[in-house]
């Protein structure tokens, strides 16, 4: 029997299975849906969509480089037990090198093939899911790249190579000596993940960030002559934008200068002038709404004394 693309389509969207599974359940199954589905539960592998409502805050951001270029992803997974798989591991830094390999694009590396298997990397993730029993959402992606100069990087708890909790990448345009530039890239990767900068300067804020926070300048202050005001405001906002832009930071590394300042003096190490195009930071699990449970109440709903 031929097996069309949308039967395969119709088991998946039932089970979570991969696209792959649920061609072979079809083939065995002469094309019957339900023996399909009951096929595949036999193999564990429609798993996927049961567990696809749980909330996955937890897992490993994932650092892949290529010379002048870099890639991070966050796969998200329920616990943090499931981080120190070796499967789930190998799945992450995988997944980082697709990512690396299409421009960074989340959509693109979820539909790319994934290496040495006949089915792409959403699909892969579905497996992984059936496999190992919990929910997992490969999230996002992002890549730097620069024509001349490095890609740094850095991994802030790390629990494997180039797998962590905060991955941070930093993008250093320049024709000068790579060993040193790659050396205070690092230090830059390090210093944005500590401090969390918005953006590289005060361009690179969105406008309405801006006016929400001369907003809330001007309501402290109601109430003086509006020249005041305008100066009060217009102080307040250079603080903030010593607190959220990269080059105007203290260097962590040494709060005598600003990161602006030691790119400066990083050019004559490297012998040539020095940008810094951009930076990514990826946080585990930042803005996933975390599930949060009374235990007590649920051990008592249980024993059905409320």
């Amino acid at each position: 029997m031929n097996i069309s693309a949308t039967m395969v389509k119709e088991l998946r969207e039932k089970t979570g299975a991969g696209m792959m599974d649920c061609k072979a359940a079809l083939t065995e199954t002469a094309g019957d849906v339900e023996q399909a589905i009951d096929w595949l539960r036999k193999k564990g592998l429609s798993k996927a969509a049961k567990k696809a409502g749980r909330v996955a805050a937890e897992g490993l951001v994932g650092i892949a480089s290529d010379g002048p270029r870099a890639a991070v992803v966050e796969v998200n997974s329920e616990t943090d037990f499931v981080a120190r798989n070796e499967a789930f591991q190998t799945l992450v830094r995988t997944i980082a090198g697709v990512a690396l390999a299409n421009g960074g694009d989340r959509d693109a590396t979820a539909a790319a093939g994934y290496p040495g298997k006949g089915h792409s990397v959403d699909d892969e993730v579905r497996e992984a899911i059936a496999t190992i029993g919990e929910n997992m959402n490969f999230r996002r992606s992002a890549m730097l790249s620069v024509s001349a100069g490095v890609v740094g990087s850095y991994m802030h708890g790390s629990t494997a190579d180039g797998l962590g909790k905060i991955g941070v990448l930093v993008a250093l345009e320049s024709t000068g000596k790579v060993e040193p530039l790659a050396d205070v890239a690092r230090k830059i990767a390090m210093h944005v993940a500590a401090t969390n900068p918005v953006a590289v300067d005060a361009s690179g804020i969105d406008p309405a960030t801006i006016e929400r926070e001369k907003a809330i300048l001007l309501e402290k202050h109601q109430g003086k002559p509006a020249n005041v005001q305008d100066k009060i405001a217009e102080s307040g906002l250079k603080t903030y934008f010593k607190e959220v832009c990269l080059l105007e930071q203290p260097f962590v590394h040494d709060g005598s200068k600003t990161v602006a300042q030691v790119l400066k003096e990083t050019e004559g190490q490297v012998g040539a002038p020095v940008k810094l195009t951009g930076f990514v930071r990826f946080a585990l699990g930042e803005g996933v709404e975390k599930e949060t449970s009374d235990f007590a109440a649920e051990v008592a709903a249980a024993a059905g004394t409320r």
